[in-house]
Protein backbone atom coordinates (compact mmCIF):
# COMPACT_ATOMS: atom_id res chain seq x y z
CA UNK A 1 0.00 0.00 0.00
CA UNK A 2 1.15 3.63 -0.72
CA UNK A 3 1.07 6.01 2.17
CA UNK A 4 -0.23 8.52 0.23
CA UNK A 5 -3.53 7.28 -0.86
CA UNK A 6 -4.94 3.90 -3.34
CA UNK A 7 -4.05 5.96 -7.03
CA UNK A 8 -0.88 4.67 -8.65
CA UNK A 9 1.48 6.96 -10.07
CA UNK A 10 2.96 6.68 -13.71
CA UNK A 11 6.76 7.16 -14.01
CA UNK A 12 10.08 6.36 -12.21
CA UNK A 13 9.99 5.86 -8.57
CA UNK A 14 11.23 9.27 -7.00
CA UNK A 15 12.71 8.78 -3.91
CA UNK A 16 12.06 12.22 -2.94
CA UNK A 17 8.45 12.19 -3.33
CA UNK A 18 8.39 9.99 -0.26
CA UNK A 19 10.56 12.05 1.97
CA UNK A 20 9.19 15.50 1.59
CA UNK A 21 6.11 14.69 3.84
CA UNK A 22 8.71 13.10 6.55
CA UNK A 23 9.49 15.06 9.50
CA UNK A 24 13.16 16.38 9.53
CA UNK A 25 15.58 14.95 11.92
CA UNK A 26 15.35 17.70 14.19
CA UNK A 27 11.71 17.64 14.58
CA UNK A 28 12.27 13.91 15.23
CA UNK A 29 14.72 14.27 18.14
CA UNK A 30 12.62 17.09 19.36
CA UNK A 31 9.50 14.03 19.23
CA UNK A 32 11.50 11.89 20.88
CA UNK A 33 13.10 14.12 23.67
CA UNK A 34 9.48 15.24 24.45
CA UNK A 35 8.46 11.65 24.87
CA UNK A 36 11.00 11.41 27.22
CA UNK A 37 10.63 14.69 28.70
CA UNK A 38 7.14 13.53 29.71
CA UNK A 39 8.27 9.79 31.16
CA UNK A 40 10.66 11.79 33.12
CA UNK A 41 8.32 13.55 35.02
CA UNK A 42 6.12 10.44 36.02
CA UNK A 43 9.31 9.59 38.10
CA UNK A 44 8.21 12.24 40.50
CA UNK A 45 11.20 12.37 43.32
CA UNK A 46 13.64 10.75 40.76
CA UNK A 47 14.91 13.99 39.48
CA UNK A 48 16.45 14.31 42.65
CA UNK A 49 19.18 11.59 42.31
CA UNK A 50 22.10 13.94 40.84
CA UNK A 51 21.72 15.84 43.82
CA UNK A 52 22.48 12.96 46.53
CA UNK A 53 26.03 11.86 44.56
CA UNK A 54 28.94 13.04 44.97
CA UNK A 55 30.71 15.50 42.50
CA UNK A 56 32.86 13.11 41.14
CA UNK A 57 30.32 10.67 40.14
CA UNK A 58 27.64 13.37 39.36
CA UNK A 59 30.27 14.71 36.93
CA UNK A 60 30.89 10.81 35.18
CA UNK A 61 26.80 10.89 35.17
CA UNK A 62 26.46 14.12 33.35
CA UNK A 63 29.08 12.94 30.72
CA UNK A 64 26.76 9.27 30.24
CA UNK A 65 23.67 11.59 29.73
CA UNK A 66 25.70 13.61 26.81
CA UNK A 67 26.39 9.97 25.10
CA UNK A 68 22.71 9.36 25.71
CA UNK A 69 21.79 12.49 23.55
CA UNK A 70 24.46 11.43 21.16
CA UNK A 71 22.31 8.13 20.97
CA UNK A 72 19.09 9.70 20.37
CA UNK A 73 19.70 12.01 18.29
CA UNK A 74 20.81 8.68 16.34
CA UNK A 75 18.05 6.85 17.07
CA UNK A 76 15.80 9.90 15.99
CA UNK A 77 17.79 9.63 12.73
CA UNK A 78 17.19 5.71 12.34
CA UNK A 79 13.32 6.06 12.68
CA UNK A 80 13.40 8.97 10.28
CA UNK A 81 15.28 6.17 7.81
CA UNK A 82 13.13 3.62 8.77
CA UNK A 83 10.05 5.75 7.93
CA UNK A 84 10.92 6.80 4.53
CA UNK A 85 12.38 2.66 3.71
CA UNK A 86 9.00 1.42 4.57
CA UNK A 87 7.44 4.01 2.73
CA UNK A 88 9.33 3.38 -0.52
CA UNK A 89 8.54 -0.34 -0.14
CA UNK A 90 4.85 0.57 0.63
CA UNK A 91 5.05 2.44 -2.79
CA UNK A 92 6.86 -1.08 -4.07
CA UNK A 93 3.95 -3.03 -3.11
CA UNK A 94 1.41 -1.59 -4.96
CA UNK A 95 1.53 -2.91 -8.47
CA UNK A 96 1.46 -6.48 -6.60
CA UNK A 97 -1.33 -5.80 -4.67
CA UNK A 98 -3.42 -4.51 -7.96
CA UNK A 99 -2.99 -7.58 -9.35
CA UNK A 100 -4.30 -9.67 -6.36
CA UNK A 101 -7.33 -7.88 -7.32
CA UNK A 102 -7.73 -7.87 -10.45
CA UNK A 103 -7.13 -11.93 -10.36
CA UNK A 104 -9.08 -12.27 -6.66
CA UNK A 105 -12.04 -10.27 -8.43
CA UNK A 106 -12.39 -11.67 -11.96
CA UNK A 107 -10.91 -8.16 -13.31
CA UNK A 108 -8.24 -10.31 -15.21
CA UNK A 109 -7.70 -14.15 -16.17
CA UNK A 110 -4.18 -16.05 -15.58
CA UNK A 111 -2.87 -17.66 -18.17
CA UNK A 112 -3.31 -21.28 -18.79
CA UNK A 113 -6.36 -20.75 -17.26
CA UNK A 114 -9.84 -21.37 -20.09
CA UNK A 115 -12.85 -19.33 -20.29
CA UNK A 116 -14.89 -21.87 -22.09
CA UNK A 117 -17.90 -22.68 -20.20
CA UNK A 118 -18.31 -26.37 -21.00
CA UNK A 119 -15.29 -26.89 -19.14
CA UNK A 120 -16.49 -25.27 -15.79
CA UNK A 121 -16.41 -27.58 -12.72
CA UNK A 122 -20.11 -28.90 -12.19
CA UNK A 123 -21.46 -29.52 -15.55
CA UNK A 124 -22.00 -27.75 -18.73
CA UNK A 125 -25.06 -25.40 -17.58
CA UNK A 126 -23.01 -24.62 -14.41
CA UNK A 127 -21.89 -20.88 -14.26
CA UNK A 128 -18.47 -20.45 -14.56
CA UNK A 129 -16.93 -19.25 -11.30
CA UNK A 130 -14.63 -15.52 -11.45
CA UNK A 131 -11.83 -14.90 -9.67
CA UNK A 132 -11.17 -16.52 -6.09
CA UNK A 133 -14.36 -16.83 -4.40
CA UNK A 134 -14.34 -15.99 -0.58
CA UNK A 135 -10.99 -15.12 -0.89
CA UNK A 136 -10.46 -12.39 2.00
CA UNK A 137 -13.40 -14.51 4.15
CA UNK A 138 -11.15 -17.58 3.97
CA UNK A 139 -8.15 -15.37 4.66
CA UNK A 140 -9.39 -14.01 7.72
CA UNK A 141 -11.13 -16.79 9.48
CA UNK A 142 -7.88 -18.59 9.06
CA UNK A 143 -6.28 -16.70 11.62
CA UNK A 144 -7.38 -17.80 15.09
CA UNK A 145 -7.31 -14.09 16.44
CA UNK A 146 -10.03 -13.19 13.51
CA UNK A 147 -11.93 -16.36 13.58
CA UNK A 148 -13.10 -15.60 16.87
CA UNK A 149 -14.55 -12.38 15.99
CA UNK A 150 -16.54 -13.50 12.96
CA UNK A 151 -20.02 -15.45 13.25
CA UNK A 152 -21.82 -17.23 10.92
CA UNK A 153 -23.90 -14.51 10.04
CA UNK A 154 -21.22 -12.43 9.27
CA UNK A 155 -20.05 -14.38 6.42
CA UNK A 156 -22.81 -13.66 4.37
CA UNK A 157 -21.67 -10.19 4.36
CA UNK A 158 -18.21 -10.70 3.85
CA UNK A 159 -18.15 -12.82 0.60
CA UNK A 160 -18.73 -9.53 -0.77
CA UNK A 161 -15.49 -8.19 0.48
CA UNK A 162 -12.98 -7.16 -2.56
CA UNK A 163 -10.51 -6.23 -0.95
CA UNK A 164 -8.66 -4.65 1.81
CA UNK A 165 -5.56 -2.07 2.27
CA UNK A 166 -4.10 0.00 4.28
CA UNK A 167 -1.87 3.51 4.85
CA UNK A 168 -0.03 5.16 7.73
CA UNK A 169 -0.81 8.17 8.51
CA UNK A 170 1.48 11.32 9.56
CA UNK A 171 -0.92 13.60 11.06
CA UNK A 172 -2.69 12.31 13.95
CA UNK A 173 0.50 9.56 14.14
CA UNK A 174 -1.36 6.24 13.28
CA UNK A 175 -2.93 3.75 10.39
CA UNK A 176 -5.83 3.58 8.65
CA UNK A 177 -7.63 0.04 6.99
CA UNK A 178 -9.92 0.02 4.12
CA UNK A 179 -12.66 -2.51 3.70
CA UNK A 180 -13.69 -2.34 -0.42
CA UNK A 181 -17.07 -4.04 -0.57
CA UNK A 182 -18.97 -5.33 -3.88
CA UNK A 183 -22.28 -4.27 -4.06
CA UNK A 184 -24.49 -6.30 -1.35
CA UNK A 185 -27.70 -6.76 0.37
CA UNK A 186 -26.58 -5.56 3.79
CA UNK A 187 -25.37 -2.33 3.76
CA UNK A 188 -24.75 0.24 1.32
CA UNK A 189 -21.33 1.52 2.18
CA UNK A 190 -18.81 0.14 -0.56
CA UNK A 191 -15.92 1.34 1.51
CA UNK A 192 -15.67 0.50 5.32
CA UNK A 193 -12.47 2.15 7.43
CA UNK A 194 -11.36 1.82 10.88
CA UNK A 195 -8.67 4.49 11.52
CA UNK A 196 -6.42 4.19 14.84
CA UNK A 197 -4.52 7.33 16.33
CA UNK A 198 -1.38 6.52 17.96
CA UNK A 199 0.05 8.21 20.12
CA UNK A 200 3.41 6.38 20.25
CA UNK A 201 3.76 3.68 17.05
CA UNK A 202 6.96 2.24 18.45
CA UNK A 203 5.77 1.20 21.59
CA UNK A 204 2.92 1.20 20.34
CA UNK A 205 0.42 3.63 22.68
CA UNK A 206 -3.15 3.89 21.41
CA UNK A 207 -4.65 7.25 21.66
CA UNK A 208 -8.00 6.34 19.93
CA UNK A 209 -9.87 4.49 17.26
CA UNK A 210 -12.66 5.80 14.57
CA UNK A 211 -14.81 3.55 12.59
CA UNK A 212 -17.05 4.09 10.14
CA UNK A 213 -20.76 4.04 10.59
CA UNK A 214 -22.33 0.82 8.86
CA UNK A 215 -25.70 2.31 6.82
CA UNK A 216 -27.44 -1.34 7.46
CA UNK A 217 -30.57 -2.02 4.93
CA UNK A 218 -33.33 -2.57 7.02
CA UNK A 219 -33.56 -5.74 8.60
CA UNK A 220 -29.93 -6.63 7.40
CA UNK A 221 -28.07 -5.60 10.53
CA UNK A 222 -25.79 -7.81 11.91
CA UNK A 223 -24.57 -6.17 15.22
CA UNK A 224 -27.78 -5.66 16.63
CA UNK A 225 -31.02 -8.15 17.15
CA UNK A 226 -34.63 -6.93 17.90
CA UNK A 227 -35.91 -8.77 20.53
CA UNK A 228 -40.14 -9.12 21.01
CA UNK A 229 -41.36 -9.55 24.04
CA UNK A 230 -45.54 -10.33 24.47
CA UNK A 231 -47.36 -7.64 26.70
CA UNK A 232 -48.66 -9.47 29.98
CA UNK A 233 -52.17 -10.80 29.68
CA UNK A 234 -54.61 -7.92 30.71
CA UNK A 235 -52.42 -5.32 29.64
CA UNK A 236 -54.00 -2.54 27.84
CA UNK A 237 -51.18 -2.16 24.95
CA UNK A 238 -51.66 -5.41 22.84
CA UNK A 239 -48.45 -4.77 20.96
CA UNK A 240 -45.55 -6.48 21.34
CA UNK A 241 -42.64 -4.51 23.76
CA UNK A 242 -39.62 -4.48 21.16
CA UNK A 243 -35.98 -3.39 22.61
CA UNK A 244 -32.57 -3.79 20.30
CA UNK A 245 -29.64 -5.50 21.99
CA UNK A 246 -26.32 -5.45 20.78
CA UNK A 247 -24.72 -9.44 19.26
CA UNK A 248 -21.40 -10.34 19.03
CA UNK A 249 -20.47 -9.58 15.29
CA UNK A 250 -16.80 -8.76 13.01
CA UNK A 251 -18.38 -5.67 11.87
CA UNK A 252 -18.50 -3.94 15.89
CA UNK A 253 -15.29 -3.48 14.56
CA UNK A 254 -15.86 -0.48 12.98
CA UNK A 255 -17.93 0.96 16.50
CA UNK A 256 -14.32 0.48 18.79
CA UNK A 257 -14.63 1.50 22.56
CA UNK A 258 -14.34 5.12 23.10
CA UNK A 259 -12.47 6.84 26.06
CA UNK A 260 -15.11 9.35 27.47
CA UNK A 261 -14.17 12.96 28.51
CA UNK A 262 -14.23 12.27 32.29
CA UNK A 263 -11.69 9.40 32.21
CA UNK A 264 -10.15 9.95 35.26
CA UNK A 265 -13.50 9.02 37.31
CA UNK A 266 -13.98 6.05 35.81
CA UNK A 267 -13.89 2.95 38.20
CA UNK A 268 -11.29 0.94 38.09
CA UNK A 269 -12.83 -2.24 36.82
CA UNK A 270 -14.48 -0.51 34.23
CA UNK A 271 -11.47 1.46 33.34
CA UNK A 272 -9.63 -2.52 33.41
CA UNK A 273 -12.45 -3.07 30.81
CA UNK A 274 -11.91 -0.55 28.96
CA UNK A 275 -8.11 -1.06 28.38
CA UNK A 276 -8.94 -4.51 27.63
CA UNK A 277 -11.74 -3.77 24.53
CA UNK A 278 -8.89 -1.25 22.98
CA UNK A 279 -6.18 -3.82 23.58
CA UNK A 280 -8.09 -6.63 21.73
CA UNK A 281 -9.36 -4.00 18.92
CA UNK A 282 -5.99 -3.28 18.49
CA UNK A 283 -5.25 -7.03 18.26
CA UNK A 284 -7.70 -7.24 15.61
CA UNK A 285 -6.22 -3.98 13.58
CA UNK A 286 -2.44 -5.00 13.53
CA UNK A 287 -3.61 -8.77 12.69
CA UNK A 288 -5.38 -7.20 9.35
CA UNK A 289 -2.43 -4.93 8.61
CA UNK A 290 0.51 -7.00 9.47
CA UNK A 291 -0.41 -10.38 8.87
CA UNK A 292 -3.55 -10.70 6.55
CA UNK A 293 -2.76 -8.49 4.25
CA UNK A 294 0.79 -8.76 3.07
CA UNK A 295 -0.03 -12.84 3.19
CA UNK A 296 -3.36 -13.36 1.97
CA UNK A 297 -2.65 -16.22 -0.04
CA UNK A 298 -1.15 -18.04 2.57
CA UNK A 299 -3.74 -17.38 4.95
CA UNK A 300 -6.63 -18.45 2.00
CA UNK A 301 -4.37 -22.02 1.73
CA UNK A 302 -3.69 -22.00 5.29
CA UNK A 303 -0.24 -22.42 4.91
CA UNK A 304 0.25 -19.47 7.12
CA UNK A 305 -1.61 -20.59 9.85
CA UNK A 306 0.17 -24.14 9.46
CA UNK A 307 3.87 -22.07 9.82
CA UNK A 308 2.16 -20.51 12.62
CA UNK A 309 1.42 -23.43 14.55
CA UNK A 310 5.21 -24.91 13.79
CA UNK A 311 6.52 -21.78 15.78
CA UNK A 312 4.31 -22.35 18.69
CA UNK A 313 5.07 -26.37 18.89
CA UNK A 314 9.04 -25.81 18.71
CA UNK A 315 8.99 -23.17 21.46
CA UNK A 316 6.31 -25.16 23.41
CA UNK A 317 9.18 -28.28 23.00
CA UNK A 318 11.81 -26.25 23.87
CA UNK A 319 10.31 -25.37 26.92
CA UNK A 320 8.88 -28.25 27.86
CA UNK A 321 12.89 -29.69 27.34
CA UNK A 322 14.00 -27.02 29.35
CA UNK A 323 11.55 -27.78 32.28
CA UNK A 324 12.75 -31.96 32.13
CA UNK A 325 16.01 -30.91 32.11
CA UNK A 326 15.58 -28.75 34.85
CA UNK A 327 13.54 -31.31 36.97
CA UNK A 328 16.32 -34.06 36.18
CA UNK A 329 19.07 -31.72 37.65
CA UNK A 330 16.76 -31.58 40.62
CA UNK A 331 16.28 -35.05 40.98
CA UNK A 332 19.82 -35.54 40.34
CA UNK A 333 20.79 -32.92 43.03
CA UNK A 334 18.28 -34.60 45.50
CA UNK A 335 19.75 -38.05 45.30
CA UNK A 336 23.69 -36.51 45.45
CA UNK A 337 21.49 -34.50 49.07
CA UNK A 338 20.49 -37.80 50.04
CA UNK A 339 23.56 -40.06 49.29
CA UNK A 340 25.67 -37.64 51.27
CA UNK A 341 23.34 -37.83 54.50
CA UNK A 342 23.60 -41.25 54.53
CA UNK A 343 27.14 -41.52 54.13
CA UNK A 344 27.67 -38.68 57.01
CA UNK A 345 25.19 -40.70 59.17
CA UNK A 346 27.34 -44.34 58.89
CA UNK A 347 30.31 -42.22 59.05
CA UNK A 348 28.78 -41.16 62.08
CA UNK A 349 27.60 -44.19 63.85
CA UNK A 350 30.84 -46.01 61.99
CA UNK A 351 32.54 -43.22 64.71
CA UNK A 352 30.24 -44.14 67.65
CA UNK A 353 30.57 -47.68 67.41
CA UNK A 354 34.61 -47.44 66.75
CA UNK A 355 34.56 -45.26 70.44
CA UNK A 356 32.38 -47.94 71.87
CA UNK A 357 34.36 -51.00 70.88
CA UNK A 358 38.14 -49.66 71.39
CA UNK A 359 36.45 -48.60 75.28
CA UNK A 360 35.56 -52.07 75.62
CA UNK A 361 37.82 -54.15 73.91
CA UNK A 362 40.60 -51.92 72.07
CA UNK A 363 39.94 -53.56 68.81
CA UNK A 364 37.18 -53.20 65.67
CA UNK A 365 33.94 -56.04 65.98
CA UNK A 366 33.90 -58.28 63.21
CA UNK A 367 31.79 -57.13 60.40
CA UNK A 368 32.93 -53.41 61.08
CA UNK A 369 32.36 -51.05 58.36
CA UNK A 370 29.52 -53.03 56.78
CA UNK A 371 25.89 -50.99 56.34
CA UNK A 372 23.04 -52.78 57.98
CA UNK A 373 20.10 -51.85 55.81
CA UNK A 374 18.17 -48.58 56.36
CA UNK A 375 14.92 -47.61 55.39
CA UNK A 376 14.67 -44.92 51.82
CA UNK A 377 14.71 -41.39 52.65
CA UNK A 378 12.17 -39.99 51.87
CA UNK A 379 12.42 -36.86 49.42
CA UNK A 380 11.09 -33.74 50.03
CA UNK A 381 9.31 -32.29 47.18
Amino acid sequence: MSSTGSNNTDGPFNFSDITANLPSLEERVGMVNALKSKLQSLGGAKGDVLESLTPSVRKRVEKLKELQSQHDELEAKYLEERAALEAKYQKLYEPNYTKRYEIVNGIVEVEGVTTDSSMAQGGDNAPEEKGVPDFWLTAMKTHEILEEEITEEDEGALKYLKDIKWYRIADPKGFKLEFYFDTNPYFKNTVLTKIYHMIDEDEPILEKAIGTEIEWYPGKCLTQKLLKKKPKKGSKNAKPITKLEKCESFFNFFSPPQIPDDEDELDEDVAEELQNQMEQDYDVGSTIRDKIIPHAVSWFTGEAADEDFEDIDEEGEGDEEDENEDEDDDEEEDEDDDEDDDEDDDEDEDEEDNKTTKKKSGRPLSGEGQQTERPPECKQQ
